[in-house]
């Protein structure tokens, strides 16, 4: 079969869709600890009843068929397997769960999507079918995919997801004239920033935003939101690495984003070792690293950052996302702005979105936009 082709919806049954939405519904919860592997979840059914299920919790560890047939006490055989994700092929630091699921003698293998790794890439169903199992794919693809966009962007382009994050007043204003600003948004905008972070491999902030607020730009597991903090103990949850765009090296090393223990990866003009060149100037500067993250295996890139670098980002097209934090105060023509870019020629050439999703978080609203070619 062809493993990424769209499979009609009559073939799938109102059973086949519960399963699956359970499969996803695990995956997520790898989101805060599986980069910069995919989130996967995986249920196994005999007979009409669930025996087994899982999700990959974190790289080097299980992946989610093996979790959900040891939760199955390892007896799988005649199943029926429901994954989000291609069943891996090759061994890397685990060894494949195609060949797993074949040792177990499972009945079919249902997945949402296919691999787009290329170590994979439609080789998992190719194993499973030789062995005699039979596969399908294409069940709630859309679903998976959002839940990896990361994972694959990467994958296919070798490029990071790139979510900038904003937060003003109802009329676009960021900070008083004197650079007031905390706080604009409310305390739920900043559990939900929490996450935000929490959910990106890398935190990505420069030097001029160091400078003028000394800001932690970590995650504080007591202050995520009350429902991931029953399902994560605080020690689980990924500290992201911080991108520090630092050219001329102004940061102080007593700087709060330099804490011990902190993973740093420094921009700089100046480059040490272990460190990045970067010269603000190049045209290619911002595109560079993004390539960079995404060679070290970073899928999710949350920006934060004041409103020239949120301009540069914005109009070289660089933001996959913009999250708005919009709260209800106005500030006045004399405050801060948003972005800081030159004004566009025509409203034509203006940089625009499609607004995705829009929610009320405590007193403010949360806008999120991604590109109208998304």
């Amino acid at each position: 079969m062809n493993a990424d082709s769209a499979m009609g919806t009559s073939l799938w049954s109102d059973q086949d869709r519960q399963l699956m939405r359970r499969a996803l519904d695990l995956a997520a919860r790898g989101r805060f600890t599986a980069p910069p592997n995919p989130c996967v979840g995986c249920v196994i059914v005999r007979d009409g009843q669930i025996i087994g299920e899982g999700f990959h919790v974190r790289a080097g560890e299980g992946h989610a068929e093996v979790n959900a047939a040891a939760a199955a006490g390892g007896d799988i055989r005649g199943a029926d397997v429901y994954v989000t994700l291609e069943p891996c092929s090759h061994y890397g630091r685990t060894p494949p769960c195609a060949e797993l699921l074949i040792r177990g003698g499972v009945r079919s293998v249902t997945a949402a999507m296919g691999d787009p790794n290329p170590r994979v890439s439609g080789a998992g169903f190719r194993m499973l079918e030789q062995a005699g199992i039979s596969t399908r794919c294409g069940l709630l693809r859309e679903e998976a995919e959002t839940l990896n966009r990361g994972f694959l962007k990467r994958m296919r382009t070798g490029l990071p997801y790139v979510r900038l994050k904003m937060g003003c007043s109802m009329d676009g204003r960021t900070a008083l004239p004197d650079g007031t600003s905390k706080w604009i948004t409310c305390a739920e905008a900043r559990r939900d920033v929490q996450a935000m972070r929490a959910a990106s491999s890398a935190i990505l902030t420069t030097s001029a935003t160091v400078l003028a607020d000394n800001p932690s730009m970590n995650v504080r597991p007591a202050e995520l939101p009350e429902e991931i903090r029953r399902i994560y103990p605080g020690e689980q949850v990924r500290q992201p690495l911080l991108a520090l765009l630092d050219q001329h090296r102004r940061i102080p090393d007593e700087a709060a984003v330099l804490a011990p223990g902190r993973e740093v990866l420094r921009f700089t003009a100046e480059p040490r070792e272990g460190e990045i060149f970067y010269d603000a100037k190049r045209e290619d500067a911002l595109p560079a690293v993004f390539r960079e993250l995404g060679a070290r295996q970073i899928n999710d890139v949350w920006i934060e950052a004041g409103a020239r670098f949120a301009g540069s980002v914005i109009s070289a097209d660089l933001a996959d996302e913009i999250i708005l934090y919009l709260a209800p105060v106005f500030l006045g023509a004399d405050a801060r702005p948003l972005a800081g870019f030159a004004a566009p020629a025509t409203l034509g050439a203006a940089p625009s979105y499609r607004i995705r999703e829009t929610a009320a978080v405590g007193s403010d609203l949360r806008v999120i936009m991604e590109r109208k070619s998304v």
